[in-house]
């Protein structure tokens, strides 16, 4: 048999995620939601927040280079991912969707509850998602919740999509919209920076709370790394280093905006 024929052959049979992991891992390149404080955001120069110091603390101790890259919002972000043209997203929540391109850490970043915000000035009854039918939503495109409630949107409930987060709070004192949901820690920090405190409210209870992960796209040759990441995030973990860096963020966000 020719050679040229058998090389096609061997190519139509190994899988795809299989050849990625033949190739070199030069860098990681990590991106992820760029409106999301203090887990993550760009400042306008580059990423930053607490999953991006994790993410780059535990490979710089793993000794693996690495570059953090904006790519856009979220949902581009999720694109990159699919396309491998990153290789990394340092924050997210581990949906069935997500896993058809994504392989998750074993070890979770954070906790990271959902939550109803609304104005304060036009706060309604809540005891839970029922409470949200008939009225107008809003979240950020991209942005998945899950314990059951995207189910419950897509079925029950009229919402909008927006690229950014500050646009849904801007809906939200227009009154186009009567309720946001959105990351309970990302809301209350885009409220902080931008002064309007005493403007929203969080309702409780929230509507989901999870955990947030370090992801690695399936079709990249540094999914290699993965157990060693694990083992990395597991000894941060223990030792505290994980809430200590979203501490952290979470007090630098408290400042105002010329003393950070």
């Amino acid at each position: 048999m020719p050679i040229l024929i058998r090389c096609v052959l061997f190519l139509m049979l190994v899988p795809l995620a299989a050849l990625s992991q033949e190739k070199e891992c030069g860098k990681v390149v990590i991106s992820a939601d760029s409106d999301y404080a203090p887990l993550q955001w760009y400042d306008g120069k580059q990423l930053t927040g607490a999953s991006i110091e994790i993410a780059t603390t535990a490979l710089s101790a793993l000794g693996i280079p690495y570059e953090v890259r904006y790519v856009g919002p979220f949902h581009r972000v999720l694109k990159s991912a699919q396309g491998g043209e990153i290789d990394m997203i340092s924050s997210l929540k581990d949906t069935p969707e997500r896993r058809e391109y994504l392989t998750y850490t074993s070890v979770a970043l954070f906790s990271n509850p959902i939550a109803v915000f609304v104005a304060r000035d036009k706060n309604f009854s809540y005891s839970g998602w029922d409470d949200l039918i008939g009225k107008k939503g809003g979240v950020t495109l991209g942005n998945q919740f899950g314990n059951g409630f995207d189910e419950f949107l897509r079925k029950n409930l009229q919402v909008q999509a927006e690229q950014k987060t500050y646009m849904n709070f801007k809906k939200l004192e227009l009154r186009r919209i009567d309720y946001l949901i959105t990351g309970y820690y990302s809301g209350l920090a885009y409220l902080a920076t931008s002064g309007q405190n005493d403007r929203f409210v969080a309702l409780k209870p929230y509507v989901s709370e999870s955990d947030n992960f370090i992801a690695i796209t399936k079709l990249s040759p540094c999914i290699k790394h993965l157990k060693a990441l694990n083992l990395q995030l597991d000894t941060m973990r223990r030792e505290g280093k994980l809430k200590l860096i979203l501490d952290k963020h979470m007090a630098l966000l408290a400042q105002p905006a010329n003393q950070r």
